[in-house]
């Protein structure tokens, strides 16, 4: 562990630390939060990984879980046997979900964070939805999403063209795309660009996509279980069971965490991935166009015209009215009255001036 007079800015990082200390105690110290278990947390001071446990105001069981310590925090620690964590440092970026659950809750995925690998199999665990919802999760944290396909070795080159051609026809524009296989370190080079020295990288997805087995290519050695994925539905089993924060090779971090089941909304996000459709909306003859039967309505046409996949047009709307719902949630846990939505339509037709 190394001690207030030792540390410094660039022993930091090397753990993706970015700026100048803050003030410190004698006893204290500025460490990163690398793993999070039942008994406490892991954390690394640019050198070494030791454990931590929680100051009692983290252990509080009506403080909001978005005020405790996460996995990618900077935070500062008191020495003592555990050394304590007293104090979450400001985040740069947080990756945050709904939690699964009937209460609603949100829940940090992770913590100063640049880029978000987003895995997706090509076999049959690839669908485009599941990734738009990942990218709208994204878009918020102030993290960046990179689309990365894995498993190319196992299906033919067309089916791979078809499918980054798919994706990058319904994805943002300039979205990063790559198809590798995972197991290959010459395939997996190609990500090599977003990740230089002091980023931090972390890898989402669903069980079998990959992430393990990326990880281990990234570092060089196999230090993260895998499994095969079930040949019954082409998912994979949970390898990774806990967030965990690791220093690559090349000089960036990189925090794998295990396969989400559910990927709810926070409420909070702008779905700017669907930029094109919401000016196609703002076209339609009617301010309160429900895209129906309505007259001048610009989005059915686009769908009649073969400008807009109705599957994905479907899923602008699921998306929408599943914002609405975790954002009521939010405001009546916090019994504050909520201002309705843009998405909302109102009774009768209100023709645009």
């Amino acid at each position: 562990m190394a001690n207030n007079s030792t540390q410094t800015a660039p022993l930091l990082q090397r753990i993706g630390w970015c700026g100048e200390l803050p003030p410190l105690t004698a006893h204290a110290t500025v460490v990163r939060v690398s793993a999070q278990h039942r008994a406490g947390y892991e954390v690394h001071d640019g050198t070494q990984t030791f454990n931590a446990q929680p100051a009692p105001k983290f252990l509080k069981r009506n403080l909001d879980p978005a005020e405790r310590p996460a996995v990618g925090d900077f935070v500062v620690i008191e020495a003592g046997t555990p050394p304590h964590i007293v104090q979450v440092l400001p985040r740069r970026s947080v990756l945050t979900r709904a939690a699964a659950g009937e209460r609603y809750a949100r829940q940090n995925i992770a913590s100063n964070v640049d880029v978000v690998l987003v895995l997706t199999g090509l076999d049959g665990d690839f669908n485009a939805a599941r990734i738009e919802r990942y990218l709208a999760l994204i878009e918020g944290s102030g993290a960046h999403a990179v689309v990365v396909l894995t498993k190319r070795d196992q299906v033919d080159q067309a089916d791979t063209d078809a499918a980054v051609a798919a994706l990058g026809e319904r994805l943002p524009a300039g979205t990063p795309i790559h198809a590798i296989n995972a197991k290959d370190a010459a395939s997996v080079a190609a990500l090599a660009v977003h990740l230089a020295p002091g980023v931090t990288a972390a890898l989402v997805g669903s069980s079998g996509a990959g992430k393990s087995t990326l990880t281990n290519t990234l570092l060089g050695e196999a230090r993260m279980a895998t499994a095969a994925t079930r040949a019954t539905d082409g998912h994979g089993r949970h390898t990774t069971t806990h967030r965990a924060l690791l220093s690559l090779p090349c000089g960036a971090c990189l925090i794998d965490t295990p396969g989400m089941r559910e990927l709810k909304l926070t409420g909070d996000e702008d779905l700017e991935l669907f930029a094109d459709i919401d000016a196609l909306t703002e076209q339609c003859r009617f301010a309160d166009c429900s895209h129906g039967n309505e007259p001048g309505c610009t989005v059915r046409l686009a769908i009649e015209e073969g400008e807009l996949d109705p599957a994905r047009w479907q899923h602008y709307l699921k998306l929408h009215g599943q914002r609405e719902e975790q954002a009521a949630r939010f405001e009546e846990r916090l019994g504050t009255p909520r201002e309705p939505l843009r998405t909302q339509k109102h009774r009768g037709w209100q023709e645009r001036e």
